[in-house]
């Protein structure tokens, strides 16, 4: 990712952007403890291949950490290079409506190449127990585009320029995305 200078920072000295939406567990899609102390973000793409390498290292986070972290995930997808991204981020928000966000996105992330394959998604949300009219529905309606927009709109207004992209303390980590280095930078008392 590219580093520029805040106009915060003093001369030369470069200061990460900041998270300029607030998390809230009104809004969000929170997996763990919504009173957390240590809170990470993800601006993510669920055909993104980066997001699909960084994903299995966000789940060693969370197993490392247990209590003690909040993840929360914002849709970013990237519609110019990736077909099928919008859709599957309607799809978890459709599921998500019927309280069934994290297993489809964990779903979407660990079938990637089923992405633009509904009749694939769609049996696993019959396995899910989802509603599945009520999910094709809401999904050919674009019942959730706003929202998708809202959490894309937040992500460029945060310094998002690609994805995956990490929020920890409210600031963009701009390291690398496996999960010893988001640990590291999780856990230091900076």
């Amino acid at each position: 990712m590219t580093k520029t200078a805040s106009p915060n920072a003093a001369d030369g000295e470069y200061e990460s952007p900041r998270l300029m939406i607030p998390v809230t567990i009104e809004r969000d899609h929170i997996e763990g403890p919504s009173n957390a102390p240590l809170t990470l973000v993800e601006y993510g793409d669920y055909q993104c291949p980066y997001c699909g390498a960084a994903y299995p290292e966000v789940k060693k986070v969370q197993k490392q950490l247990g209590p003690k972290l909040r993840f929360v995930f914002r849709n970013f997808p990237i519609t110019n290079s990736h077909e099928f991204a919008q859709h599957a981020a309607e799809i978890a928000e459709a599921a998500g409506a019927q309280g069934r966000f994290w297993e489809m996105h964990d779903f979407l992330y660990e079938h990637q190449n089923l992405l633009g394959n509904d009749n694939s998604i769609f049996a696993y949300a019959q396995k899910l127990r989802l509603d599945i009219q009520r999910l094709t529905k809401e999904v050919g309606d674009d019942t959730y585009l706003n929202r998708i927009r809202e959490d894309f709109t937040g992500g460029v207004r945060s310094g998002v320029n690609g994805t995956p992209t990490f929020y920890i303390k409210g600031t963009r980590y701009n390291g690398s995305p496996i999960a010893k280095d988001l640990l590291q930078t999780l856990t230091s008392t900076k």
